[in-house]
């Protein structure tokens, strides 16, 4: 199904949903989610308790430690990881695997510090000047981005001389300190950039070596709440919450 299809299928969904959990009973609902969703919970979160009547308490962290803890037992009602956690998970029989959905994906760029010099990305050749001129970079040390970068790296010809200087970091704390000035630049998602006080959006990584990381939705399979973790997810997914995700540094994902 099209992306089009499907989000028109989700308006549809979080109305009945949200319907129908307001004659019931109201549910806590309990989602571990990647960082990159901070911004986009935060503003629908409201919306969602307001609409359905849940309450919705959210654990966010990067998608390995947090398949990690759902794998230690963890109790979730509904998860959105990179595709690779979230699909294990199915695989292991945690996640429903019809439920699966990709919600949305987030390019990388570069974040320095609010009001320093914005080196130039947009040119290999440039990306390659300005990560060997860094003396400092911070980057998502087990997210999917920080995989991709280092390889870039390799890609780049730069990996002898730009490792020692990167200083890897969970995806949520990553870029504070570029604000700091402990760090003098980040390479992460946009998702983890925008909303962070006292940094800038440097540029965008070359359009020849952009890499998107995809968030992937899933209802878990011992969820006692599932029809209501389902209304969440269509709400994520409806056309009117679009302007939310795309302000948090996310897009929706084509066909």
């Amino acid at each position: 199904m099209g992306i089009g299809a499907l989000a028109a299928a989700a308006t549809v969904g979080a109305a009945a949903l949200m319907g129908q959990a307001n004659a019931t009973q109201a549910a806590e609902i309990a989602l571990l989610a990647t960082t990159s969703l901070r911004q986009a919970l935060e503003k629908l979160r409201p919306q969602f308790e307001r609409a359905s009547g849940h309450k919705l308490n959210y654990q966010l962290g990067t998608s390995a430690p947090l398949k990690r803890q759902i794998d230690a037992g963890a109790p979730f009602d509904l998860a959105i990881l990179v595709p690779a956690s979230l699909d294990a998970l199915i695989k292991e029989g945690k996640v429903q695997p019809e439920t699966r959905v990709d919600v949305a994906r987030s390019a990388i760029g570069v974040a320095v510090k609010a009001g320093s010099p914005k080196p130039e990305t947009d040119t290999a050749e440039a990306l390659r000047r300005t990560l060997l001129a860094a003396k400092s970079i911070s980057y998502s040390g087990e997210g999917a981005s920080g995989k991709y970068f280092t390889g870039l790296l390799e890609r780049l010809g730069i990996a002898a001389e730009v490792t020692p200087k990167l200083r890897p970091l969970p995806s949520g704390e990553a870029v504070a300190p570029v604000a700091k000035g402990e760090v003098e630049m980040a390479v992460i998602t946009l998702a983890n950039i925008l909303g962070v006080p006292g940094v800038e959006i440097a540029g965008l990584l070359p359009r020849d070596m952009q890499h998107y990381t995809v968030y992937t939705a899933g209802v878990a399979t011992t969820s006692r709440h599932a029809e209501a973790a389902k209304a969440l997810i269509a709400l994520l997914m409806a056309p009117d919450t679009t302007s939310a995700i795309e302000a948090a540094g996310m897009e929706r994902v084509g066909p």
